[in-house]
């Protein structure tokens, strides 16, 4: 069975390594760090984890990233002596770990699962226990754990649709790793029920709720003045603001549509426009031109430099890290990989701010979160690009739904958080305790 996973993981990776080695490049600064993909770590890290009891957390890329946020800051609260190591597999996902975090928590990308990787990775970190969000399993690296008798848990457990039918055809691969994992927090009974059929064992699923509730702060320090901003670009100071959040591909089109029409009864609308992936930027900006939108990339908005009033109607945010500032300003937000891309993007960040939000039909990876927002009238889903501009016309026309359906939304974040503690308990289960000195 292994040998058989090894060798087409072996042939399937180099038959798509020209492809995500292009997609590398395209993001840019890929060489750094890029040993490290390869279980290669230099001396600086070797040596900060001399004697210490390591505890390694993996986030795939930027969402899993800020949901770890809160998790970690409970951690160094509750087992200081714990020296924490976090891994990410995107280059997005280290600019975020990179910023998020300070330095005497150690940032590495996770390693490639080749056997002879996975092996001399888990030989320099020694982790006392591996902690994966969400949903990412890596045989190798696993039968590695396992081999060594390090707990490996999954925290934030949620299994797509998609994932479950490609676990259930593999399942002579995953069902045994299931069946190895220390514990598992799931977000909720649909997910817990995915898991034992996969394998988990019964006792060791504990149903948590979603941490993304506990990770929305509101709090954080503002980096990007917004309202400035938009002055510098020409725009009025009472504008009604739409924001598109980490769209996708013909999105971005059907959205400048809509402002179009909408820009007739709304004069002073003004559009914001953030794409999930900030390389799409260029073919983002032929798709607005197309639309005969007068756009302006944020890169190209600097310090000192001001726009005409009128001269911009949208601007596209080809930079990271700022799209919850645009949030907090927005009057009506529309969350992206909901209309013409399935999965959906984080509700919770523009629930948390109190924001009236509108996504589409394909909100698979937030199914029960989504439904959570609609049932307690927090959000509005819609089916189809019709429906999305009707919708938003009716909200930006009526400030008083919008107030109800942003208040509606905070409730629901209040109401969904608590998973944060449950889970950091149960992390810190699977380490001895003689090892853990707590706060």
């Amino acid at each position: 069975m292994r040998t058989l996973y090894r060798i087409l993981f072996w042939v399937l990776f180099w038959l798509s390594a020209p492809y995500y080695f292009w997609k590398m490049w395209r993001r840019g600064n890929w060489r750094a760090d890029f040993r490290q993909r390869f279980g290669r770590y230099d001396g600086k890290l070797k040596q900060a984890l001399t004697n210490r009891h390591v505890v390694w957390l993996h986030a795939v890329s930027v969402g899993e990233v800020r949901m770890l946020v809160p998790l970690i800051r409970a951690m160094e609260l509750k087992a200081p002596n714990l020296k924490l190591v976090l891994s990410t597999t995107t280059r997005t996902g280290m600019d975020e770990l990179q910023r998020k975090f300070p330095s005497h928590i150690q940032k590495i990308y996770y390693p490639l699962d080749f056997a002879s990787v996975v092996r001399r990775a888990l030989s320099t970190l020694n982790p006392e226990v591996v902690v994966l969000a969400e949903a990412e399993i890596w045989p190798n690296f696993l039968w590695a754990a396992r081999h060594r008798c390090i707990p490996v848990v999954l925290v934030n457990a949620r299994v797509s649709a998609r994932s479950f039918r490609g676990y259930c055809l593999l399942g002579w691969i995953f069902r045994p790793i299931f069946h190895s994992l220390a514990a598992v927090g799931a977000q909720d009974e649909k997910d817990a029920e995915k898991l034992r059929r996969l394998g988990c064992r019964p006792e060791r699923i504990h149903l948590m709720g979603s941490m993304k509730f506990d990770a929305a702060r509101v709090d954080e320090r503002r980096l990007l003045d917004v309202p400035a901003l938009l002055k510098q670009l020409g725009v009025p100071e009472n504008a009604q603001l739409l924001v598109g959040g980490s769209t996708h591909k013909g999105e971005e089109s059907l959205l400048a549509a809509a402002y179009k029409n909408l820009k007739a009864r709304f004069p002073d609308l003004f559009l914001v426009v953030a794409p999930r992936h900030f390389e799409r930027g260029k073919e983002v900006g032929r798709a607005l031109k197309e639309q005969k939108i007068r756009y302006v990339y944020r890169s190209q908005v600097t310090a000192g430099r001001v726009f005409e009033p009128g001269s911009v109607e949208c601007l596209l945010v080809n930079t990271t890290g700022e799209l919850k500032f645009f949030y907090e300003a927005a009057t009506v937000i529309f969350v992206g990989k909901s209309l013409t891309a399935k999965g959906g993007q984080n509700p919770i960040e523009p629930g948390a701010l109190g924001k009236a939000m509108v996504f589409g039909p394909n909100m698979q990876n937030f199914e029960s979160i989504a439904a959570a927002f609609v049932l307690g009238n927090g959000a509005v889903q819609v089916q189809n690009p019709a429906e999305l501009e009707k919708t938003l016309g009716d909200l930006l026309a009526d400030e008083g739904r919008r107030q109800t359906l942003g208040a509606n939304a905070l409730q629901v974040v209040e109401q969904n958080k608590g998973a944060l503690e449950k889970t950091v308990d149960m992390i810190l289960e699977q380490i001895p305790p003689e090892t853990v000195v707590l706060g």
